[in-house]
């Protein structure tokens, strides 16, 4: 019997393969500041991701999917308006993609860049990524494996200009940069025998 090589990480090994999401444990949310006051903060229900680990952590990558119809803000009067072609545009452009193309760093710091589509657009983009490492979930008997990855879109850049509006204090109504975070859970494959 023979075990597949595993990619070695700061927390342990990574077993090559596709890792799934644990959906239960992970999140996407999303914030942009509102008359340059406050945050105004929202998430998306309903999102599925895959980390597919190869040899080495540069040969990794990430893709995620989210359903574009599930935006939650907590306000339903504005999630239907995020749905419309003024936002997002959600019966043109029902999901929101990205792919990783490359992943680099060290120990708990690393990067993981490639391709984000949003409202028909693609456009590069670079997450940051804190690595939590890799431990034994006692429920299922398997191990987990998490991190975070933050990013900044502008979203005039994607076709979403509304309430670029200039205020008295030089301030925009609703601003152009929106912070993406995502918290993610995977759980490991069954090794290769």
């Amino acid at each position: 019997m023979s075990i597949a090589p595993s990619t070695s990480t700061a927390e342990g090994t990574l077993t090559p393969g596709t890792w799934t999401l644990d959906q239960h444990h992970s999140s996407v949310t999303f914030s942009v500041r509102h008359l340059g006051l406050s945050r105004v903060r929202g998430r998306f229900d309903r999102f599925a991701a895959t980390l597919d680990a190869g040899a080495s952590i540069a040969d990794s990558r990430v893709s995620v999917t989210i359903d574009v119809a599930s935006v939650n803000t907590n306000d339903p009067d504005r999630d239907v308006h995020l749905r419309s072609t003024q936002f997002f545009s959600a019966e043109l452009h029902p999901e929101i993609r990205f792919a990783s193309n490359e992943v680099t760093g060290e120990g708990q710091t690393w990067k993981i860049s490639g391709d984000l589509s949003l409202n028909g657009v693609t456009q590069p983009m670079t997450f940051e990524v804190e690595f939590h490492g890799i431990e034994m979930f006692p429920l299922d008997q398997k191990r987990h494996l998490g991190f975070s990855a933050t990013g900044v879109i502008r979203r005039s850049v994607y076709g979403i200009e509304l309430g670029l509006v200039p205020l008295s204090s030089n301030r925009l109504m609703l601003d152009d940069d929106v912070k993406i975070e995502i918290d993610v859970q995977f759980i490991e494959p069954e090794a290769i025998v």
